[in-house]
């Protein structure tokens, strides 16, 4: 990405008010003028370098739907641009802009923002589709911003057409368009998945460093899963499943009404049967059949539907803490791989396992430090926040393993459990009536084993390829 530094204040304030005439969305106006300024210090002041305030203005009228009942902009030629640039920017700028899907849910999720935020938003967006489309920009004190700001939004934009006028355009703003356009025609998504995650969920906001975790969890979890088999995988032969109570609220009826007998309960009576009644003589024959049981009901179909209750223990273990790690033959580190795998199981489970009722369980144990495994904890209320809402997530502390062991027998009483001991060294773990696996993470490599059985090493080409196997060889568990 090509950066042009401006060091000269007379030439920058140049660049500011005359690209602030560039605008395309809407009409250059006054009221178009101080969002502008703001958006464009907000990113200054980040270290970005600065595009056109044109397109910036643009892409932030887009995003807010500022644009909706206001005039689109001049002529094509009419502020020094060539008329030809002028419309491939349209085309296949703005045009991209309208029409990428990825970019229309940005906008939503901007749009409930509040404050100072939503200018730190826009900055967000833009730096995204700067390191995926490697567009080129400018690098100048965000003090002259502030300056412009202090100054009438009328009084710049004379000032800008007055240059417009006398000096023509400036050349570096013609690059900067020619290189915009350029580059947006490369890439096929102004944004990606992960980035739209982080506005919806709020983190595009946070620190650097959490956010950098979140997306590297993010794409550890996707890599893992698209090394899964397409199809649902095949159990283990001859698995034994722990037989539980049967609760009357995990069965209801399936179906309709499959035929008519002469037993029923009045309200599935047939409404022709009650022709039989007569408005005076009693006993009428209304009364006589239904003595003789000959009145006709509705009969329901007494197939009944079995939802299996199923839980899954997560039992994160204080040494954990030693994964934050990067090996050099792995992408990330040892922590935001086994975070990824955990991620992963969860969805894939969620997708195989629909007709069951699921829970997901991930306890922390911290030996009473709340300090231990903070930020994986953080991570995981993150990237499954759609599970805590509807309560098939949780997340919880305690001090000991013992009471994960506890609890996992609790649960057990009434679902099928299961339980993953994930560690750098696992001890043996039991749990009455649960189905227990362990997993260890002390190298470039996982391995995995039953509860007191020796733990192998899930072997693949690369590191990588590991982790995958082991997840396929954890879900082949537990499906």
């Amino acid at each position: 990405m090509a950066t042009t530094e401006l060091r000269d204040l007379d030439q920058a304030r140049r660049f500011l008010r005359e690209s602030l005439w560039l605008q395309r969305v809407v009409t250059p106006a006054p009221a178009t003028v101080r969002p502008a300024l703001e958006w464009a210090l907000e990113v200054a002041s980040s270290g970005q370098a600065l595009p056109s305030l044109g397109f910036l203005a643009d892409l932030g009228h887009a995003a807010f739907a500022l644009d909706q009942g206001m005039r689109a902009g001049r002529e094509p030629n009419a502020v020094g641009l060539p008329a030809g640039l002028t419309r491939m920017y349209e085309d296949h700028v703005l045009g991209k802009l309208y029409a990428d899907y990825h970019f229309e849910r940005a906008g939503d999720a901007l749009r409930r923002l509040q404050g100072r935020d939503r200018a730190r938003g826009l900055a967000f967006v833009l730096n995204q589709f700067r390191e995926r489309a490697d567009f080129p920009g400018v690098h100048l004190s965000p003090a002259l911003i502030k300056g412009l700001q202090e100054m009438a939004p009328e009084e710049n934009l004379a000032r800008g057409w007055e240059s417009l006028s006398t000096d023509g355009l400036m050349p570096l703003i013609v690059d900067l368009t020619e290189g915009l356009i350029a580059a947006t025609r490369r890439v096929a998504e102004l944004l990606g998945p992960e980035d739209i995650f982080e506005l919806e969920h709020g983190t595009a906001l946070a620190d650097l460093g959490q956010r950098v975790a979140l997306r590297q969890l993010l794409h550890a979890a996707q890599r893992l899963e698209t090394a899964l088999p397409a199809q649902r995988i095949r159990p283990l032969a001859g698995r034994q499943e722990v037989p539980t109570r049967v609760l009357d609220e995990d069965t209801y009826p399936v179906g309709g009404y499959s035929s008519v007998s002469t037993r029923g309960s009045i309200e599935s009576l047939l409404h022709s049967q009650l022709a039989y009644m007569e408005p005076d003589e009693r006993p009428d024959l209304f009364d006589v059949k239904f003595l003789r049981d000959e009145l006709l009901y509705y009969s329901r179909d007494e197939n009944q539907f079995l939802r299996r209750r199923r839980n899954f223990v997560f039992a994160l273990l204080p040494d954990l803490m030693h994964t934050r790690y990067k090996d050099p033959t792995l992408p990330w580190q040892r922590g935001v791989l086994w975070l990824g795998l955990l991620v992963a199981a969860v969805r894939k489970l969620s997708e195989w396992l629909t007709t069951d009722a699921l829970v997901f369980e991930f306890w922390f144990v911290d030996e009473g430090k709340p300090e231990v495994l903070a930020h994986e904890q953080d991570l995981i209320r993150t990237v499954l926040r759609e599970g805590m809402a509807n309560g098939s997530v949780r997340v919880a502390r305690c001090a000991r393993v013992e009471e994960v062991a506890a609890e996992c027998g609790r649960r057990a009483r009434r679902s099928l459990s299961h339980c993953l001991v994930v560690a750098e060294t696992p001890p043996v773990f039991h749990a009455e009536d649960t189905q227990v696996t362990r997993l260890r993470i002390d190298g470039p490599r996982p391995a995995l084993g039953d509860a007191d059985a020796p733990l192998v090493i899930a072997e693949g080409d690369e590191p990588l390829d590991s982790w995958g196997m082991a997840l396929e060889e954890l879900l082949r568990r537990w499906v």
